[in-house]
């Protein structure tokens, strides 16, 4: 959320579980797309969810892979024996992935290959086992794995990604599985639900609720619902931000004048204050190493980023292109910085290699907010507006992969993406 906008609807406001999957729509992809055929299962047809299906369309989303259906060839190869180099090469496939699904005393028996197409070569050969509500879950694992197998890199198909829906005057916090779908309500309330963050273990979400009549921090345990009040301090307190290990939160308070970035508990308690000078310090995030945090401070003259040890020692400037650069987040190698920056009067997201600190604007879109790297990261999940209404998108790392994630009502805002489950 853009760090002024906060203040302003703090001081208007204090003046003054339901389901919604989410549709993905490439609208970019990578330069070079990876072939790879992928039959059905065999035996997937029983199953209450098609696995092949979610880890086509895992990869499809990725915009690094071309998805080949084998599922037409005759006869379709359930097992390495069975598969028929001549006819993907004419397909085009370098990879191809087969598989079978039988009974198991506790689900289901899942074994499966990825093959090179060419000579039948094992690169993945695996068993798992699975109960029916874990089938999606697991189907994205296999996705992560070829990714993996392919790429070079972890996948992280295998997440969760956090968002707030405004349908009419309902606010609505909601978490998904990272392709939209499993959408669930966490927190209904009229009024506004801001900037859900997760926990590093990816067991409770930290957001700020109105409810009170002013901005508090909760936590919420998702598995059980317990909801902690942990930042509700005298005036506004915003922009929570969880410590690598999960045992501090970083937030925006103003309990003792001016706007400032402090450190709780994260079960709550005393605060910490960090940061001084300007009158406005706020959207903390933490460096991967859990030694330093990043925030945006008007102490310059201009919204820019710094950042500074958790020590309290003195804050080192981040950014000097434009006058207008907020919403910092760290990738998890720490190699790259994203954030929003104004551009030509629009503000867009934009990364910064930090070693060198070259900056690229990775989207095209006039108003986005809120960018968080997916575990790996190598996409940006980030608010955009299109065509006059608040949705999702997604931007790769390098700007190469484009995504827009649509609900199917009600406009979305504030997103998270999680770390990949365990």
């Amino acid at each position: 959320m853009k760090w002024f906008r906060f203040l302003l609807v703090s001081m208007a406001l204090l003046t003054g579980a339901a389901r919604a999957d989410i549709a993905i729509e490439i609208v970019g992809v990578g330069s070079q797309q990876y072939p790879i055929a992928i039959a059905p299962f065999r035996g997937e047809v029983s199953l209450p969810q098609s696995l092949t299906s979610v880890i086509g369309n895992d990869l499809n989303l990725s915009g690094l892979f071309r998805v080949i259906n084998a599922g037409d060839m005759a006869p379709v190869p359930y097992q390495p024996s069975e598969v028929n180099s001549q006819a993907l090469a004419a397909r085009g496939a370098q990879t191809v992935l087969v598989g079978q699904v039988g009974q198991a005393a506790d689900g289901y028996k899942i074994r499966f290959w990825l093959l090179e197409a060419a000579t039948r070569r094992e690169l993945i050969a695996m068993e798992v086992t699975a109960q029916a509500k874990q089938l999606r879950r697991t189907a994205h694992q296999i996705a992560d794995m070829i990714y993996e197998k392919i790429t070079g890199e972890p996948g992280a198909f295998n997440s969760r990604i956090a968002y707030v829906i405004k349908h009419g005057g309902r606010n609505e916090l909601q978490v998904a599985d990272s392709d939209g779908y499993g959408a669930q309500t966490i927190l209904t309330s009229k009024e506004p639900i801001l900037t859900p963050k997760w926990s590093p273990d990816g067991s409770t979400l930290a957001y700020v609720s109105f409810e009170k009549q002013k901005p508090v921090v909760f936590t919420h345990h998702l598995q059980s619902g317990r909801r902690v009040a942990v930042a509700a301090f005298r005036g506004n307190n915003s922009a929570p931000a969880w410590s690598p290990d999960g045992s501090q939160l970083a937030v925006a308070l103003t309990k003792d004048g001016g706007t400032n970035v402090y450190l709780i508990n994260a079960h709550g308690g005393a605060a910490r204050r960090l940061t001084f000078g300007g009158e406005i310090n706020t959207e903390p995030s933490w460096t991967p190493d859990g030694k330093a945090i990043l925030f945006t401070s008007d102490r310059g003259g201009s919204p820019q980023i710094y950042r500074q040890s958790i020590l309290g020692n003195g804050a080192e400037r981040m950014t000097f292109t434009g006058g207008y650069n907020a919403s910092a987040k760290m990738s998890p190698d720490g190699k790259l910085m994203t954030f929003v920056a104004r551009d030509n009067g629009a503000y867009r997201v934009a990364v910064m290699d930090v070693a060198t600190k070259q900056v690229m604007v990775l989207t095209d879109t006039p108003d986005d907010d809120s960018p968080s790297f997916s575990p790996n990261g190598r996409m940006i999940l980030y608010e955009a507006v299109v065509d006059r209404k608040r949705s999702l998108a997604v931007v790769s790392s390098d700007g190469r992969v484009k995504q827009r994630l649509r609900a199917l009502a009600g406009e979305v805002r504030q997103p998270a993406w999680g770390p990949l489950l365990k």
